[in-house]
């Protein structure tokens, strides 16, 4: 695969842009935002696609450790 043209890597980030933002508003809904994932995948090389969906999920888990904080999980008690 070539890589893109300058022309290309700007759709695609633009399509990325409305998508990530179409989700913000509507709380991660994706149903309400499948047009937008549509022009997405159709603009973006797919390796392109799975990079941004992780990235996206890895800065709003990044946001959310700021914000509240780490919590450990309660493990198995150890016998005293």
């Amino acid at each position: 695969m070539a890589a893109p043209s300058s022309s290309e890597r700007k759709a695609c980030w633009d399509a990325r842009d409305l998508l990530w933002k179409c989700l913000d508003d509507k709380d991660d809904k994706a149903a309400a935002c499948q047009n937008f994932q549509s022009e997405f995948e159709a603009k973006c090389p797919a390796q392109w696609v799975k990079y941004f969906s992780k990235r996206r999920d890895y800065l709003k888990y990044k946001e959310k450790m700021q914000n509240e904080g780490f919590t450990p999980a309660q493990g198995p008690r150890q016998p005293s």
